[in-house]
């Protein structure tokens, strides 16, 4: 372990802390690790985030073996006003074969993210064929840790319907997961990535018909709709920042039954959005009292759009979101 570590220290340690010539890997572990360990509350989930999936930073995940992004984007993030990464971590896929999308690399996020003085929230797809697999996952994500670093909290993402498309049953299935998660978390803030209500409510009725949003209430902290305009045709009236996220955050909140639901919204393609929907976007957030926001995602996003996202929530719009309660 102390071995893996020293080799991958140039990742981790900043250019002032970097050891002497000569010193051991124990001296390089002792200054990488964290003591005293944040609770995992809600505040992961404030001001802007960004996100990145197993395909991103996922050698088994790409043809060449050389992902588009590694832990050295931290450094890139923390300087574009990012405050949260998240990172998914584990994947029910055979090309993470202990569910780990890539152990190290997880390691070096987490250790470089908390260094740069950012969060790190964990999220897990479940497919909900295997529900006890599904839980294990989640439990990878929670009781991961290096040298002290854990993840600052745990996020499910709410979206699979093609391997179990019997809609109660599958609901069932998310009410259970959701169940055991909360049993096993006790405090801790648990995130829901879920499918915009204008999705299955207005776009399409069949993709996710009677979504139980009022089964799985008692089990969440935070929601985190996936508002993608950019999928969205301009003739529908939802392509459009503010449009599509505003009608979603308002449609997940009567949902629960729940004004003061806390959110925060994930708006996308990176590659497609434009600067004026960005704007629109960012007020939404101010308008709907969401506490944060972000774009999916940071590998899709040129340095341009990521400059400007950081501008929207610095001093444009989004500098106004209230703090998590």
């Amino acid at each position: 372990m102390l071995i893996a570590l020293a080799a991958g220290a140039v990742l981790w340690v900043n250019r002032d802390m970097t050891p002497a010539a000569g010193a051991g890997a124990g001296t390089i572990a002792l200054r990488l690790t964290q003591h005293n360990q944040l609770p995992r509350d809600l505040q992961p989930y404030a001001g802007l985030g960004t996100w990145v999936d197993g395909f991103d930073y996922g050698p088994a995940y790409t043809k060449s073996g050389t992902p588009p992004i590694s832990p050295l984007a931290v450094d890139e993030m923390a300087a574009s006003s990012v405050k949260t990464v998240f990172l998914q971590a584990v994947r029910d896929d055979s090309r993470s074969p202990d569910g780990i999308v890539d152990h190290a690399l997880v390691e070096q996020f987490l250790i470089r993210a908390h260094r740069r003085g950012l969060r790190v929230v964990g999220w897990y797809l479940p497919k909900f064929t295997d529900l006890d697999a599904d839980f294990r996952n989640l439990l990878k994500i929670a009781d991961f840790e290096v040298l002290g670093h854990r993840f600052d909290g745990v996020a499910v993402d709410i979206e699979a319907v093609e391997d179990v498309t019997d809609v109660p049953e599958r609901n069932q299935r998310l009410v259970d997961l959701s169940a055991r998660l909360r049993s096993r978390s006790g405090h801790d803030a648990i995130g829901a990535i879920v499918l915009p209500p204008v999705l299955t409510e207005v776009v399409n009725l069949r993709y996710w018909p009677d979504f139980p949003w009022s089964e799985i209430d008692p089990f969440y902290d935070v929601w985190l709709p996936m508002s993608y305009w950019t999928f969205r045709s301009a003739s529908s009236g939802y392509h459009d920042g503010y449009t599509y996220n505003d009608e979603s955050t308002r449609r997940l909140r009567n949902n629960l039954g729940d004004q003061t639901a806390v959110v925060h919204g994930i708006g996308g393609i990176g590659d497609l959005v434009t600067d004026e929907e960005l704007d629109r976007f960012a007020q939404s957030l101010v308008d709907d009292r969401a506490v944060g926001g972000s774009i999916y995602d940071w590998s899709s996003m040129t340095p341009a759009t990521r400059a400007a996202l950081a501008q929207r929530f610095a001093t444009g719009p989004a500098a106004q979101l209230p703090a998590p309660p």
